[in-house]
Order: C-alpha cells, then sequence, then structure tokens
C-alpha cells in the first residue's frame, strides 16, 4: 500500500483488534463475529460477518491452523501461513485496515495475527441465493431453462459456460461509498469496440452516491441520464444465452451483484423487440413469429390513436371499414374513455404485481365482470372502446422488453390525445415528431434507429426477418466491432 493508508495494519494485535472492533462494530452488531485464538504460540483474531462465512470452510481452516507449530512457521510466519497452513484457494493480505474492514463487509473473513504488519484475508463468504430458474419475462418452449441470479459470481460462471473465448474479460469495479456494490463489466477484447469500454469503465468510475438500491437501473440512470426520455438505453436481460449473444456480436455487459439481470449496451430501438424464442425455431417459424410480435407491437403504439381518428372523422373511412367508429359513444366522450381504461389498465397491471398467486384468478374475475362488462352495461365505457384497448394491451405484454413496453405506452397516450386534440395534423405530427425524435437519438455513437436511419439494407433484413444463423456473417456495424466477420 501506498504512504496514503490512513490506518496501516501495525505489528501490535492489540491495536489492530481494537480498531476492527470499532469500525465493524462488533459489540453492536450481533452477527459481526470476532473470534480469539491461539496457534503455534501466536495469538490471532478472525473477524466475519456471520450470514455470509461458510462453517466448513472456517472449521477446515481452524483444524489445518491447530496443527501448526511454531517450528512450522520458521521466521516468516507470514509467508508460510498463506503458503501452507490455509488450506483455500481465494487468499490474500492487506496493510490497511481501512480496506479490511470493506473486504469483511463484502463477505471475506480477516484473520489477524500478533507480530505480523498484514491481516489475511480469505474468501469464505457464501450468499444466499436460489437456483437459477428460468425468468418468468423471457421464457422459451425449447432451450435453456437457466437464468441469472443475485449473485455476481454465479452470473459470471454461467456466462463464462457459454462463452469460453481467451480474450473474454470480466473486469471487477466497487461502487457506492457507503454499499461498496460489486459489478463486473464483461466484454470480448477482441471484438468489442476500445472506444466503448472505455467510456463505460470511466463512467462507472464517476459514479459518487451513498450506493445502488435498485441495482442495474441506478447505473443506466448514472451512465446514460436522459431522465425525461420514456425509451430504454440499455437492454435488460435474465438469460445467459441471450448475454452471450450479445457478447459474441460486440456489446459490452455490465453485471451488478444483487441483481438478476444484466446490462447490454450498446443497443438500439431494434434489439428490444428481438426474443429468444425466434431463434429456437425453424427460421421460416421464427420469421412468422417476429412478423406477429412487430405487428403487435406497432399496434400497441398506434391502433388507439387511429381508431379514435377515424371514429371521429367518418368521412376518412372507406367504404370496406364503414363499420369502424362506436354505435353508442357512452355517457362520456371516446377520448375521457379511453384515458380511463389506460388508468384501469395500469391499476390492474400494478394490483396483479402485488397480488399473490392464489388470489390471481379473483382478480381476472373482478376485472373482466365488475369493470368490463358491468362499465359497459351502465354506458361509462363503449364495447368499441374495450376492444381497441384490450388489443392494444395485449400488443404491450407481447413486447419483448418491459421497458419498451412501458415506453411505448406513454407514447400511446400522447398520441391519442394530439390526434383528439389537432386531429388529423395532430396523428401525422406526432407520429413523424415520433420517428424523428428516435432518429436522433444515440446510444454512444450508435443510432437508435439503425439500421432504419441510417438504413442499411442487409442490416434492416436482418431486423425485420429473421435470418437462419449461416447466412449471418457479419456483426452489426452500428456498434463498431473490430472484428466484423463472425
Amino acid at each position: 500500500m501506498s504512504n496514503e493508508t490512513k490506518h496501516p495494519v501495525r505489528s501490535s494485535l492489540a491495536e489492530n483488534v481494537a480498531y476492527l472492533k470499532k469500525e465493524l462494530g462488533v459489540d453492536k452488531s450481533f452477527d459481526m463475529i470476532h473470534i480469539e485464538l491461539e496457534y503455534a504460540e501466536l495469538e490471532m483474531s478472525l473477524f466475519l460477518v456471520d450470514g455470509f462465512g461458510k462453517d466448513q470452510a472456517i472449521t477446515q481452516i481452524q483444524r489445518e491452523l491447530g496443527r501448526t507449530t511454531k517450528e512450522d512457521l520458521g521466521s516468516n510466519p507470514l509467508e508460510k501461513l498463506i503458503k501452507n497452513r490455509i488450506p483455500y484457494v481465494e487468499i490474500d493480505t492487506s496493510d490497511d485496515l481501512d480496506e479490511v474492514v470493506d473486504e469483511v463487509l463484502a463477505g471475506p473473513a480477516a484473520l489477524v495475527v500478533e507480530g505480523i504488519d498484514k491481516v489475511i484475508l480469505v474468501d469464505t463468504r457464501t450468499y444466499p441465493v436460489r437456483g437459477p430458474e428460468e425468468p418468468d419475462t423471457e421464457q422459451v418452449i425449447r432451450g435453456a431453462k437457466d437464468g441469472f441470479v443475485e449473485t455476481l459470481v454465479e452470473n459470471v460462471a454461467l456466462t463464462r459456460r457459454r462463452v469460453r473465448d481467451r480474450t473474454l474479460r470480466i473486469e471487477y469495479e466497487k461502487v457506492g461509498r457507503r454499499s461498496k456494490t460489486d459489478l463486473c463489466i464483461s466484454y470480448i477484447e477482441d471484438i468489442a469496440d476500445p472506444k466503448i469500454v472505455d467510456h463505460v469503465k470511466k463512467s462507472l468510475k464517476k459514479i459518487t452516491t451513498d450506493g445502488l438500491p435498485m441495482g442495474d437501473k441506478t447505473i443506466e440512470e448514472f451512465i446514460f441520464g436522459r431522465h425525461v426520455n420514456p425509451y430504454p438505453m440499455v437492454r435488460y436481460t435474465e438469460r445467459p444465452d441471450v448475454a452471450a449473444t450479445h457478447l459474441f456480436e460486440g456489446h459490452v455487459i455490465v453485471m451488478v451483484d444483487g441483481s438478476p439481470s444484466v446490462i447490454i449496451t450498446p443497443t438500439t430501438f431494434w434489439h428490444h423487440l428481438q426474443h429468444a424464442e425466434e431463434y429456437r425455431q425453424k427460421p421460416l417459424i421464427g420469421a412468422a413469429l417476429r412478423g406477429v410480435r412487430f405487428a403487435a407491437i406497432w399496434t400497441s403504439i398506434f391502433l388507439m390513436p387511429l381508431w379514435y381518428l377515424m371514429a371521429t372523422n367518418e368521412n376518412l373511412l372507406p367504404n370496406v371499414i364503414q363499420y369502424v367508429g362506436p354505435e353508442d359513444e357512452g355517457q362520456i366522450s371516446l377520448l375521457t374513455q379511453f384515458i380511463l381504461a389506460e388508468v384501469g389498465i395500469e391499476m390492474l397491471r400494478m394490483a396483479a404485481i402485488h397480488t399473490p398467486s392464489a388470489l390471481a384468478t379473483a382478480l381476472g374475475l373482478v376485472a373482466a365482470i365488475l369493470i368490463g362488462e358491468v362499465a359497459i352495461e351502465v354506458g361509462l365505457f363503449s364495447p368499441e372502446v374495450v376492444l381497441y384497448l384490450a388489443v392494444a394491451a395485449v400488443g404491450s405484454f407481447a413486447t419483448p422488453s418491459y421497458e419498451m413496453s412501458l415506453a411505448n405506452r406513454l407514447i400511446r397516450v400522447a398520441l391519442l390525445v394530439v390526434t383528439a386534440i389537432f386531429g388529423v395534423g395532430g396523428f401525422v405530427g406526432g407520429t413523424l415528431l415520433l420517428i424523428v425524435w428516435l432518429a436522433s437519438m444515440k446510444v454512444y455513437d450508435t443510432p437508435y434507429l439503425w439500421p432504419f436511419l441510417p438504413f442499411e439494407y442487409r442490416a434492416f433484413r436482418d431486423v425485420i426477418v429473421r435470418t437462419p444463423i449461416p447466412l449471418k456473417h457479419q456483426r452489426p456495424r452500428s456498434i463498431h466491432p473490430q472484428d466484423m466477420d463472425r
């Protein structure tokens, strides 16, 4: 350590122990363990967090130390302890007591030895963790059923299992003045753009906050800002196979300890519309599924404003669809009906999140019978409003990216209001403004609407149609990979 160390480890065991007990709050926190030991005629102290310490590993270390004699340690007890007497792979030392405090709070155990001016750190931690189950929001019929969990080491292992490239880099960072949250940046060194990798690293180092209570979402807000922009600047995934696919394309992955989803950057608008299921089926089937998905997504944005426009301007209707429009508008205006229905759908969504699964059926019956049928019978809503809102809601649920579906929902309401106020001009102008706005957005140097704007035929064809994997010879040009050839 440098001369700037504020609290260096001293040879006096008592001084080191006193400082560590004070800073770790040993006498104030019941889960903070301090054990006084004596092996090889040397006094020692062990510090660890009860919930993180692996009992079997700690017991084995104590057993080996109990067999150690003073002669075994010789004139250099630190080196002998590390290399010969402590049977563990992940072992390190520190001469800074503040660093020791941070490490103990992160999980490793600290062994303080009389007469040694360094503390031995043994990474015996184990976190409570659930199994790597398939994520609910990214399920596939065929394919892997494992998903990321809340433990960083487990997530790295799931990624390594699929990416065995020797240039795969997983670089460790620690963010948060108080939380000291572990995270890592993952990329394939000879594919990913070094400028993007460097930008991500610098952005993470600039983060100054107490902690990351919301994990990866907090990281996104610090890196990209744009707090009034509803559209996601990064893609989230809980599937290791999806993360591996993006690594091979040249993307950078950010994993945050405590979060079961990882950040993929840079991404375009179209990345949020793709789903792993399309690549788990034959190319023709995958292309059909993608076509249906895209139709659902566009429907979720434009169906309601377009129907409202035609329902209130019958002269715009072609003869073949003269049936469009409400026969009975209800007791309140169409715009008010749509706004109330949108709020109702959002309330139901939030209620479903907080409703135990045993009561989910009851909630569905309440929504269908009381809110749907009764509202129509009393004249609050017209049947057409409920129908088109339901279709738009299904389109939102068909959007693979949850963040993208929420953004599209907000844009749908804004476009509906503009159409209601300004009519045809409002719908056309609002749609044009949306396209221009999305086209002006960039994630690093990647245009958000690429390859639609700027247009690139082959890449856009791959976006619209699920291309067979053997025919995809190049990586996406928009993320500037060093090696374009797959």
